[in-house]
C-alpha cells in the first residue's frame, strides 16, 4: 500500500502537478496558523493534511507517514478534531482499519456546534446576574457580557444562514 511521502505518492504528486515540498510546506505552515489562532500543535497538523489531501480522508498509518509522527499521536489528535466536529471517523468496508475525514463544510459544523457553548455561556451569565444582582456593579458588567454573547448568538444564526444560501450559489448542494 502506498503511504503519503513514499516515492509512488510523490509520483502521485508530481504528476497531478504538485510539489510535494511544497504541500509540506503549505501544511505545516497552514497547522502554525492554527496553533498562532489557539488550536494544539498535532490537531493543527492533523487537520490541515487531511485538508490538504485531494481525498479528504487519510488512514493513521498515513497520517503518521506524512507528519512523520507516532500512532499515538494521530489518535490524539483525531479525537480532539473529533471532538471540536472537524473530523469524522470511517471504517474501511471489510477493514478493522479506520479512515479519518474532513468534510467540506466542516467550518460550518464546527462554529454551529458552538451555538451550545454560547447557550451554557448565556445560562451562567444570566445567573451571574441574578446572583450578583442587576443594579450592582459587577451586575451590570454580567449583563452587559450576556448581552454580548446574546448578540453573537443571534449573529451566527443569521451569518450561517447566509453561507448557506452563498455556498449553494457558488458551490451547488453538497
Amino acid at each position: 500500500m502506498r503511504q503519503p511521502g513514499d516515492q509512488a505518492d510523490q509520483a502521485d504528486q508530481a504528476a497531478a502537478g504538485r510539489d510535494p515540498e511544497a504541500v509540506s510546506k503549505f501544511v505545516e505552515g497552514f497547522a502554525a496558523q492554527l496553533v498562532e489562532a489557539g488550536m494544539q500543535r498535532m490537531p493543527s497538523r492533523v487537520f490541515a493534511a487531511l485538508l490538504a489531501s485531494d481525498s479528504g480522508s487519510l488512514t493513521s498509518a498515513e497520517l503518521g507517514e506524512q507528519l512523520r509522527v507516532s500512532p499515538a499521536a494521530v489518535s490524539g489528535a483525531v479525537r480532539y478534531l473529533s471532538q471540536q466536529h472537524m473530523v469524522s471517523r470511517e471504517r474501511e468496508p471489510g477493514s478493522r482499519r479506520e479512515r479519518y475525514r474532513v468534510h467540506s463544510n466542516q467550518w460550518y459544523e464546527a462554529l454551529t456546534n458552538r451555538e451550545a457553548v454560547l447557550k451554557r455561556w448565556e445560562s451562567a451569565l444570566s445567573d451571574g446576574v441574578t446572583s450578583l444582582g442587576a443594579d450592582t456593579p459587577a451586575g451590570r458588567r454580567m449583563a452587559e457580557t450576556l448581552a454580548f454573547f446574546e448578540f453573537v448568538d443571534e449573529e451566527i444564526a443569521a451569518m450561517m444562514e447566509r453561507w448557506r444560501v452563498h455556498r449553494e450559489e457558488r458551490f451547488g448542494q453538497g
